[in-house]
């Protein structure tokens, strides 16, 4: 190949994978990081983050990522832009295709992330992180004493419209559909609070208002009719469910049935010297700070796996 082979190469540059680089480079393994074509992974996507750690005014997603990513430089990681588009994990050490390129490596980190779900609306990509949300969790404070909207029917959508009343003093669920997917008791808890409305067999053609920066409403049209109707909001949470970026090791390493990388033992995957962390591998949590804790896990058993190896 020509090039000798790395100690770790780390696939993503969100919170999991620069956590991973920042404790494998101070571990003087001097890490090689694919930051992926979205570099920084959903962060970058969001605007004020209040509950990461250690920042009690909080600062803006990009940042944290910026900090993350110096703090990784400073110890020695290495940065490569671009895609692994392809791989072969069935000997060690183990090869990649980055864009044009070859790569090898003795211990792979995965933390490709997961991408949420959208609606596909241009309107909903121009205004993502000014009101359109994919997390109530991360951002359902900023919407307090206001009217948000929530687009999904399952468990998770069920979940984050009930969060959203702490904060909104009122929440309509959209779902196209004539009943919910979440499961009877979630049903129970949505149909008994007061500040939740549901509008049945709509979806979401349009999100206002782009032109002022921010959300004002959002456009409907009920299924088999042409007829529109307009409702007031000042946030949309889209809650439709998260795709894992896994397609490149489809048949290679062991997939759960939505598509995550199953782990056991902290960060081992189905193949010895391949690990996972992040939301590659956590359709749960989906937090940067538990991304973040599963990057340094990710880390330590990287580390101990090469010292095994010798």
């Amino acid at each position: 190949m020509g090039t000798p082979a790395e100690d770790v190469i780390i696939l993503g540059s969100g919170p999991a994978g620069l956590t991973a680089a920042l404790y494998t480079a101070r571990a003087n393994l001097r890490p090689l990081v694919i930051e992926g074509n979205e570099t920084g992974g959903q962060l970058v996507l969001t605007t004020l983050v209040e509950n990461y750690p250690g920042y009690p005014d909080g600062l803006m997603g990009p940042d944290l990522i910026s900090r993350m990513r110096q703090q990784a430089e400073r110890f020695g990681a290495r940065f490569v832009k671009g895609d692994v588009t392809a791989s072969d994990l069935s000997s060690n050490p183990f090869t990649l295709m980055v864009e044009n390129d070859v790569r090898q490596t003795r211990a792979l980190i995965v933390a490709t992330g997961a991408s949420a779900n959208l609606l596909g609306l241009e309107s909903e990509r121009k205004l993502l992180g000014h009101g359109v949300s994919t997390c109530a969790t991360c951002d359902g404070f900023f919407f307090r004493d206001q009217q948000v909207a929530i687009v999904g029917g399952g468990d998770s959508a069920v979940e984050e419209a009930l969060f959203l009343t702490k904060f909104a003093t009122k929440v309509t669920l959209i779902h196209r559909r004539d009943k919910l997917r979440a499961s009877k008791i979630m049903q129970e808890r949505i149909f008994a609070n007061p500040k939740i409305e549901v509008l049945w067999n709509r979806r979401i053609v349009e999100i206002l208002d782009p032109s002022q920066g921010k959300v004002t409403g959002i456009t409907t049209r009920i299924d088999g009719s042409s007829s529109l109707e307009t409702l007031a909001c000042d946030g949309v949470f889209v809650a439709i469910g998260h795709s894992p970026n896994t397609k490149l090791f489809s048949g290679q390493l062991e997939l759960d049935e939505r598509g995550y990388i199953v782990t056991n033992h902290g960060t081992m995957t189905s193949i010895p010297g391949v690990f996972a962390a992040g939301d590659v591998q956590d359709h749960i949590y989906k937090q940067a700070v538990t991304a973040a804790g599963s990057g340094c896990m990710a880390a330590l058993d990287a580390e101990r796996y090469l010292e095994n190896q010798g």
